[in-house]
């Protein structure tokens, strides 16, 4: 006997023909991330991405649902094909993004494989949107790696030094097997499959002879950026000298090694991955993620992938990226960076393109006394050089304060990738795929700060008419 149901109640029935309104526009809140994610992505230029489709064959999803799905799908935690083809069953937003089709996860897959490279002019097109929108004003810039697990194991690695061990002793055992299979030939009674134990290690031979090349090609030209970099240093010393007329009291450079390390290595499974180190965690199978990132909107405003596990070789692609960017956007007068970026040609670098350096040569000691923190360091000398007037900069009071906004900008935007939108691994394997992908990831964060700026920005209007405290009301829907 069913239960009689309660006046207090909302009466609710399953069985009713219509339980979502009529139209799409009706199934979401007015201030949704999915909206304005589908409204950002409509102001872009696709023709791009439109020009490479055909006009025959099969009608083909619009790139528009695709890439909000996949925007969408990165802001909120959803990065696998599979599970953004489910949500567009499962979840109101991904239907409202998709129109209540339903892409499968190979044509989600497909297209940002194919359309990775497309990204990159997306991304400086999404960046001239906020600028119109009023949401970014480039000053300040701030930049940090940080390490992002690759779609690859650490225990499928091989070293130089492992990799010349298993090669000498494969080799080693191809010979007795051979010795063996000519003593075979003469007895009937063998019990080991002679030439399939060949095969294996002959199969074995020419992975690991491959992986040997491939770190040889990667020494060279290691070794060919090093002896350029060595080379200019010895001339800047060599012309200083002259000069001054006396040497330099500084340490001579040390030349660089022609040969592989012990430790070079490449991974069977991504061999463009590298083993880096991670805070806490001992080595890791990894990619070093750049972001630039304004100071005052925290958007990133420059994103790229290394292979090197520091980051002392990643300002100068920083800057020529920063440079690239259109007129409107390339107004940065400030770069603060921590001390894995000092070096003096990087603080050289900045200054010759009119970018102020704050890039500390030593990493800052914490829990300073109330005297180290408010005491203005004493004046620079009439002959100091640019490496000893940003000591100097750095020690000043305005100086810190500069400096001390880099660890509250881009610091919280890779906390926020990671364990709030939970990208802690790629999924493609390949540095230029990677690449791309992390320029999807940019775009993802760009577009979820976007949102909360323009939600702030249109309640702030709102509050001065209304005389309320908008920090109190501030209401946005993920």
């Amino acid at each position: 006997m069913g239960s009689k149901v309660s006046s207090k109640f909302i009466t609710t029935d399953r069985s009713q023909l219509l339980l979502f309104p009529p139209s799409v526009e009706e199934w979401l809140p007015e201030h949704h991330l999915a909206r304005f994610v589908v409204d950002i992505v409509e102001k872009l230029d696709l023709s791009g991405i439109t020009d490479q489709y055909s006009e025959s064959g099969s009608k083909a999803y619009h790139p528009k649902i695709l890439l909000a799905l996949l925007f969408y799908g990165y802001a909120t935690g959803t990065f696998s094909s599979r599970k953004i083809e489910k949500a567009t069953y499962d979840s109101i937003a991904f239907r409202y993004i998709a129109i209540n089709t339903h892409p499968d996860h190979d044509t989600v897959a497909n297209f940002r494989k194919r359309f990775l490279e497309q990204l990159k002019p997306l991304f400086i097109q999404i960046l001239l949107v906020a600028q119109q929108m009023g949401l970014l004003k480039i000053g300040k810039v701030s930049l940090d790696g940080t390490k992002v697990k690759a779609n690859a194991s650490k225990h499928h690695a091989l070293s130089w030094e492992h990799a010349c061990k298993l090669e000498a002793q494969l080799k080693e055992e191809v010979e007795e097997l051979l010795k063996s299979a000519e003593a075979a030939d003469s007895c009937e009674n063998s019990e080991m499959d002679i030439p399939a134990e060949i095969k294996r290690r002959t199969d074995r031979l020419k992975v690991i002879e491959d992986a040997l090349d491939t770190i040889k090609e990667r020494s060279n030209q290691r070794y060919a950026k090093e002896k350029a970099e060595y080379d200019k240093k010895m001339e800047k010393r060599a012309a200083k000298e002259k000069e001054t007329g006396k040497k330099t009291g500084r340490p001579k450079p040390k030349p660089p090694n022609s040969k592989p390390e012990k430790k070079d290595q490449v991974n069977l499974t991504d061999d463009e991955s590298r083993i880096m180190p991670k805070k806490g965690k001992g080595f890791e199978q990894c990619y070093n993620a750049q972001s630039a990132v304004d100071v005052d909107s925290m958007l990133v405003i420059a994103a790229f992938v290394s292979q090197a596990p520091n980051d002392k070789q990643e300002l100068l692609p920083t800057i020529e990226r920063l440079e690239a960017l259109p007129d409107e956007l390339n107004t940065i007068d400030a770069l603060l960076a921590d001390a894995g970026y000092f070096s003096e040609t990087n603080v050289d670098e900045c200054e010759m393109r009119g970018i102020e350096p704050f890039i500390p040569p030593n990493r800052e000691k914490h829990n300073k006394s109330l005297e180290e923190r408010f005491k203005e360091p004493l004046p620079l000398p009439e002959d100091a050089d640019y490496i000893e007037k940003m000591r100097h900069k750095l020690r000043t009071l305005s100086g810190q304060e500069i400096y001390g906004k880099r660890k509250t900008t881009v610091e919280p935007v890779f906390g926020i990738i990671k364990h709030v939108m939970g990208f802690r691994q790629f999924l493609l394997r390949g540095h230029k795929a990677v690449t791309g992908e992390w320029d999807l990831v940019s775009i993802a964060w760009n577009l979820k700060r976007m949102f909360i700026l323009s939600a702030e920005a249109i309640l702030k209007t709102k509050c001065v008419i209304t005389g309320e405290c908008w920090t109190s009301t501030v209401v946005c829907y993920e």
